[in-house]
């Protein structure tokens, strides 16, 4: 009877806004901001799944963050930057996290387009070899006769031969198999692989689900001056919208700055909407992300792109042949959009 009761007065005040809305000659769905304007539906990916690392979307939405900027955003898992970036232009998303040396090879390559970068999320690229001791990896060139997992588009797969290269490793005696961004860490519990893909800040939560010590190869390691991910939108809305752009990335930002300083509690925020978090593990996912977002003592503000680093990562991309000659930051990146530091 209570739920009975509940239903009734939901269906009761939903028809009493209906008819709010109908004297007030709008005709949106999508929700009202503190102004009283309609907010604007968007769908967000998160860079790899549901981890701690991506949770500060989440706390910008409950927080209200997104509702104060006039956007009512719906928050979706994404599998690494070769799923987010395809999604995001095709219009399946408005926005999402992507590596963006892993941005650079796809559009290097040809085999994406049509995005443009608007905010740094981490200063310094997180991409990693990850396995748990006694796989028998302790060094780059531990990886060779082994199999590795990870989704296929990611950046730590797709960037993979530029490290082999420069850390002195056989590419071609390394065996890829294809996982899944939320099970992968499972897949290497299992056993049915040596080592997977991800990011430095998985550490934790690889050794809560594997029980055992985390062994981790940084590509930072061998490929300095990488950034790690950054936002992307579609150069469409970025021509189109440059203020709903802008509007957007101070929310996320200022999420990612809560988060930071609130790990635990933005933990817990991801946990009341994924209920496979390990609170425990995703607050100290922040907390090893706090370096990458803003390195201490380098002034670097939350967000900022600088156009020399970025043409220096390009230049160390094209000397390893991994990118054609010719391609400059301002290709991947809109600096008019970029927060200012």
């Amino acid at each position: 009877m209570n739920r009975f009761a509940r239903t009734v007065a939901a269906v009761a005040l939903a028809t009493a806004l209906a008819l709010v809305s109908g004297c007030g000659g709008s005709d949106s769905d999508a929700g009202a901001g503190a102004d009283d304007k309609a907010l604007e539906k968007v769908t967000y990916l998160t860079s790899f799944g549901n981890f701690g690392r991506d949770a500060y979307a989440w706390v910008a939405k409950d927080k209200g963050f997104f509702e104060e900027a006039g956007f009512d955003v719906e928050i979706k898992p994404g599998q690494g930057t070769g799923g987010v970036i395809p999604a995001v232009v095709g219009g399946q998303a408005q926005f999402g996290p992507i590596d963006l040396t892993g941005g650079l090879l796809h559009m290097g390559s040809g085999r994406a387009k049509d995005f443009v970068a608007v905010a740094a999320i981490q200063q310094r690229t997180m991409a990693a070899i990850a396995t748990t001791e006694g796989s028998g990896i302790a060094t780059p060139k531990d990886i060779e006769g082994k199999r590795l997992a990870d989704t296929p588009g990611s950046v730590v797969r797709n960037l993979f031969p530029t490290y082999a290269r420069l850390a002195g490793v056989d590419a071609d005696k390394v065996t890829w198999v294809n996982g899944d961004a939320q099970t992968l860490m499972g897949t290497l519990a299992s056993g049915s692989v040596d080592g997977i893909g991800q990011f430095v800040v998985g550490k934790p939560t690889i050794e809560a689900v594997t029980k055992k010590k985390a062994v981790l190869l940084p590509y930072s390691d061998v490929i300095p001056d990488l950034y790690g991910n950054v936002l992307i939108t579609s150069k469409k809305i970025a021509e189109q919208d440059p203020e709903m752009v802008k509007r957007f990335t101070t929310a996320l930002l200022k999420g990612l700055e809560y988060s930071l300083a609130n790990s635990k509690e933005a933990a817990e925020i991801l946990k009341r909407n994924v209920d496979a978090t390990n609170p425990a593990a995703a607050a100290a996912e922040l907390e090893l992300m706090a370096a990458y977002v803003t390195p201490g003592g380098s002034g670097t503000a939350i967000g900022t792109l600088d156009s020399g680093r970025v043409a220096k990562s390009i230049a160390i991309l094209q000397d390893a042949g991994a990118l054609p000659q010719g391609m400059t930051p301002e290709q991947i990146i809109d600096f008019d959009l970029v927060p200012q530091a």
